[in-house]
């Protein structure tokens, strides 16, 4: 009699197993964390004096839960604008020749100069409720994440290897499938390394981020970056040290839930696979991959995924010679409409900005900012050029040691994370007491959180070195600077470069936070067009703010295009795997 009630109980145990258990763990956990993150959404905005701040630890984990929602939702706009915006400069000439200088000139524009302009647009999208106040947050913190991920991807897309393109036509792979099935899975590992630097990014201007401003009315979001800024403005050490410990504990979940997963997914994809090396791997990956709940909800989807696929037509390299020269004649003329479209928007935004600018700022104001950029661009250039000397060869020999990446990975998602403000106290105490020049030594203040961009993209780049490629070199003995010169810094020079440049216009945008430092009444300034677009800022004198974000990105433009892309260029070039 007990027979059936046996099979049942085998079979249940057959069909549900314990993967399927911590899968639906997780799963249900994460969906009652994002409940519990927004059902504050639609409520009214506090009014003033209301809703204040609190500085007992005991709120930490609340404001920690509040803060990681909003990274997390920036960090999904930004894959949605690394997806589109990125493949589109890869695959389209004319659309490249905009849409790459324009990304130059979005990620040197401060994180203040965003909030500025489309807090407004927001607030007016939910008027009076939290939400027009949580996406604008929401979008300032997409502006600290996204530039360096589509810079990544747009990077991987132009060096896919040209065997990998010629199998895809060969195979008769239309443009949908091969992007999905070549172009995006070799994007994947370096796109990973700059979604971990990009959530860094986002905890370095959190601060920034959750105090919105509209009118006289400033609005601050419940979160770990108000918290930090109270405390930084009460001098409250100790709350500083629990937001600091609240901030790693963060960190370490982050790792464990998705950047570690992501991480072990995403080395199927590496370019070549070394033999006998152990993979990377993640508890959390194993739970959903392993599941049979998982699989059978997943299964439905991915087949209509799959069905997408047939509507991508091949495209047609046989037309007729008649019908290709037609084609080119229209490329022509498509070619001159599209400069002289760009041409006519230039002229017309110079003429906006320069009547704007100079209706409440005169000639010498611009030449000031202009003097004041060129000390910025010293630094910046200095800054960067210490980071990749310390940090290129540890780069290197963490990329070709994954057990070592893996332990040093979230040390430096902490120390890329760590926010500016925060060594505050201890750098104008430092300079007062040793009397210290401010325009020396609070620039290493810029560097703190966009140095880890050129670590992250070289552990990336050195990764991807075939092991066919160092096992030549051991055969041949090319050891010491011969093997940096012949290997090692050719295979990972455009992943320096996505770097490099990425760092370059954070450095830029981090000279707001960095070139003022306050702790208390003490203010300390260093003389830069960060310190001076911070004081226009605070002056809410929007000419000046305007004519230091126009300033700013001139530097950051020309730099782009005179330095940092021939250099570029010559990577892409000079060595591409494959």
């Amino acid at each position: 009699m007990t027979l059936p009630n046996t099979s049942f109980a085998t079979g249940l145990r057959r069909a549900v197993t314990l993967w399927d258990l911590v899968a639906v763990l997780l799963i249900l956990g994460a969906l009652i964390l994002l409940a519990q993150g927004s059902r504050e959404l639609m409520q009214p905005l506090p009014e003033p004096g209301f809703g204040a701040i609190d500085l007992d630890p005991a709120v930490l984990p609340k404001y920690a839960l509040h803060t990681s929602l909003r990274m997390l939702a920036a960090m999904v706009l930004s894959l949605l604008f690394t997806f589109t915006y990125a493949t589109w400069a890869a695959k389209s000439r004319r659309a490249e020749q905009v849409l790459i200088p324009l990304l130059d000139i979005l990620q040197s524009v401060p994180i203040l100069g965003f909030i500025s302009v489309s807090v407004i647009f927001f607030m007016s999208l939910a008027p009076g409720r939290m939400l027009g106040a949580e996406m604008a947050a929401v979008f300032a913190i997409f502006t600290s994440q996204a530039w360096n991920m589509a810079f990544s991807f747009y990077q991987s897309l132009r060096t896919v290897p040209r065997e990998l393109t010629e199998a895809s036509h060969s195979f008769q792979l239309g443009p949908w499938m091969r992007f999905w099935k070549l172009e995006a899975p070799f994007a994947m590992p370096a796109l990973v390394w700059n979604m971990m630097m990009s959530m860094s990014g986002g905890w370095f201007f959190v601060v920034a981020s959750e105090a919105i401003s509209v009118g006289d009315t400033t609005v601050t979001l419940p979160g770990i970056g108000s918290y930090i800024a109270l405390a930084i403005a009460g001098r409250d050490l100790g709350a500083i040290f629990w937001a600091i410990a609240t901030m790693l504990v963060v960190i370490m979940i982050y790792d464990q839930l998705l950047f570690r997963p992501l991480v072990a997914w995403a080395d199927r994809f590496r370019f070549e696979q070394e033999t006998g090396a152990t993979p990377p791997g993640s508890w959390v990956l194993t739970a959903l991959s392993r599941s049979r709940l998982v699989a059978l909800v997943v299964a439905p989807l991915a087949n209509i995924w799959r069905r997408t696929y047939r509507a991508s037509s091949v495209p047609d390299h046989t037309a007729p010679f008649g019908r290709r020269e037609a084609r080119a004649n229209l490329a022509v003329w498509l070619d001159r409409l599209w400069y002289g479209a760009i041409i006519a928007v230039c002229l017309v935004a110079l003429w906006m900005i320069t009547g704007f600018v100079l209706e409440g700022v005169t000639l010498a104001e611009v030449g000031t900012a202009v003097l004041f950029g060129l000390a910025t661009m010293v630094r910046v250039f200095v800054l960067i050029a210490l980071a990749s000397i310390i940090w290129v060869p540890i780069g290197v020999w963490l990329g070709l040691r994954p057990g070592a990446a893996r332990i040093a990975q979230p040390i430096a998602q902490f120390m890329a994370a760590f926010p500016a403000n925060l060594l505050f106290p201890l750098a104008v105490s430092a300079i007062v007491v040793l009397r210290l020049n401010p325009d020396v030594w609070l620039s290493p203040l810029m560097i703190l959180g966009t140095q880890w961009y050129i670590l992250f993209n070289v552990i990336a780049g050195a990764s991807t070195i075939p092991s066919e490629l160092r096992d030549i070199g051991a055969n041949l003995r090319v050891r010491g600077w011969l093997w940096w010169r012949r290997i090692a810094l050719p295979a990972v020079f455009s992943f320096y470069m996505t770097g490099a440049i990425t760092a370059s216009g954070g450095s830029w945008n981090a000279s707001i936070v960095a070139e003022i430092a306050s702790w208390g009444d003490t203010t300390l300034k260093a003389h830069g067009l960060g310190a001076y677009i911070a004081e226009a800022t605070e002056a809410g004198d929007f000419h000046r703010i305007v004519l230091g974000i126009a300033v700013m990105s001139a530097f950051v433009v020309i730099i782009n295009r005179a330095f940092w892309r021939p250099l570029y260029a010559h990577a892409e070039r000079k060595f591409r795997l494959g």
